[in-house]
């Protein structure tokens, strides 16, 4: 399947929140990459919500041990993204929070991120909606968008089984 999907994990849900984890994955090549974000490398991110973490099971320790700056992350996004549009299932929340990390490290994104919306038709959604909430587990980033391209792949195999062939007719 020829199409990006990429997920965030955030410090919380709030207007104060930031990003803590990125990862995306091309659903042809395979090719993927995920990281965690150290706050403490701008200021201002200071931002927690103990909720979050029990959802996505990172801590702050994990991000000041293996976070990578800002910086370091959005030039990473770029290399490896640049000119690609890239697809989220919660755009307007990934939009949020790839905007707060590329504001923060004063660059501008290189690719271009769309909502399922535009891949999919308005049945699609449903369904996908209703095989993305079926997978119940701890929310990684990389789990994510292995999950988001599995339920993507399944609702084209869903409709490709409900349109009728030319033998039908």
């Amino acid at each position: 399947m020829d199409l990006i999907c990429i997920d965030l994990e955030a410090s919380g849900l709030g207007p104060q929140s930031y990003p803590i984890e990125v990862a995306w994955k091309d659903g042809l090549s395979g090719e993927q990459d995920a990281f965690l974000i150290d706050p403490a490398t701008v200021d201002g991110w200071t931002y927690w919500d103990e909720f979050a973490e029990e959802l996505h099971g990172i801590d702050m320790n994990d991000l000041a041990t293996d976070g990578l700056s800002a910086v370091a992350a959005a030039q990473r996004l770029n290399q490896a993204l640049a000119g690609k549009a890239v697809y989220s299932d919660a755009r307007e929340f990934d939009r949020f929070w790839i905007t707060r990390l590329f504001d923060a490290a004063g660059i501008t994104p290189e690719f271009e991120l769309r909502g399922l919306e535009m891949l999919l038709s308005d049945a699609q959604l449903i369904q996908y909606r209703f095989i993305s909430r079926s997978q119940l587990r701890r929310h990684r980033a990389a789990n994510d968008v292995d999950d988001q391209l599995a339920a993507i792949a399944a609702v084209q195999i869903l409709q490709d089984e409900q349109e009728p062939s030319a033998d039908d007719s």
